[in-house]
């Protein structure tokens, strides 16, 4: 019931915070494709991780409302721009925004979402100088990450190590996933949020990126599971699965993966997909990958059970537990 209760008032902010209605017919569009992704809505655990964390160190979900909401917005803004650098097709199970309007507007519906984002974070009232000095470390490790998946599809770098792999997740999904969650909504509470907090993050985005990467390759297409089928083969993106399979193949296996990787994402067929597909697992790429993420999974939850034990609001802590369990230990 709580929940549902949370995810209601994170709606309700998000909302607010948007524009929705103009007198001239171009900024109406505007301002709805403004509200398109996070109208989409996905899962919005992040902002709930948030509020949660808010809860569990004696805080109310009123100081915590904003910083939940702009982090929604923030994830929804860096998805637009996201999707066009990955040329992606698909978002939340409907075309990508700017495979609908054009990648110039959508920019733009990016650009004005960020300036939202901002103005959720302006408008918080406890402790606005620490959340925001905290949300623009996440930014910042957020976009390093991009830049390294970006850099290596455009470099054509496929000798991408495991390590290599899991700094770039480390900064570009674990810190606005976990880590600055569970630290924002402790500062949401007037609290100094506990170092291991990091540990914590780290280990269970990395989890969850892990599975979401498996998911992609293993879901069929005409599920709830949000994202095109395979996209990250059609796209070539750096994943543990591909570091695995390269560091498993034969020399002249990895020229031929790195060939039909590298190609433009309209010249890729469903053969050259379904080759990849095949070799993954016959070299088992994606049990190990499973294995790598159940390992830092089973970390993170443990040292959370430590960090946790002594907090006020221990029902609270059990439900956060368990979605971040749910999140990083899925099984596919």
């Amino acid at each position: 019931m709580q929940l549902t209760v949370l995810r209601e008032q994170l709606n309700e902010t998000i909302q607010a915070a948007l524009p929705q209605a103009h007198p001239r017919a171009e900024l109406q569009t505007f301002y709805d494709l403004i509200r398109d992704y996070p109208e989409r809505r996905g899962k919005q655990l992040r902002g709930i991780f948030v509020l949660l964390s808010c809860l569990m160190h004696g805080g109310k979900v009123g100081d915590a409302l904003k910083p939940a909401a702009a982090l929604e917005l923030f994830q929804n803004w860096v998805l637009v721009h996201d999707d066009i650098e990955d040329g992606s097709e698909e978002r939340r199970g409907q075309p990508a925004l700017h495979r609908q309007v054009g990648m110039p507007i959508a920019l733009n519906v990016g650009d004005a979402l960020h300036v939202y984002m901002w103005q959720c974070l302006f408008e918080v009232e406890r402790n606005r100088d620490a959340i925001l000095t905290e949300f623009t470390h996440m930014i910042h490790r957020t976009a390093e990450g991009q830049h390294l998946d970006l850099s290596w599809v455009e470099n054509g770098r496929f000798d991408i190590s495991e390590a290599d792999y899991l700094e770039m997740v480390t900064l570009k999904t674990a810190f606005y996933t976990v880590v600055a969650p569970l630290r924002l909504g402790a500062l949401c509470a007037g609290q100094t949020p506990d170092e291991r907090f990091g540990q914590i993050g780290k280990d269970l985005g990395v989890a969850f990126q892990i599975r979401d990467d498996v998911l992609n390759v293993l879901e069929p297409e005409g599920t709830a599971y949000g994202k095109e089928f395979a996209g990250d083969l059609y796209e070539g993106k750096r994943t543990l699965i591909l570091a695995h399979l390269f560091s498993e193949a034969t020399s002249e296996e990895r020229s031929l993966y790195t060939e039909i990787l590298t190609k433009p994402r309209i010249d890729k067929t469903k053969s050259d997909i379904e080759q990849l597909l095949a070799a993954v697992k016959r070299y088992q790429s994606i049990d190990y990958a499973q294995g790598v993420a159940h390992n830092r999974a089973r970390a993170g939850l443990a040292l959370l059970d430590e960090t946790t034990d002594a907090l006020p609001e221990q029902a609270t802590v059990r439900e956060l537990t368990g979605l971040l369990e749910s999140l990083s230990k899925r099984h596919v």
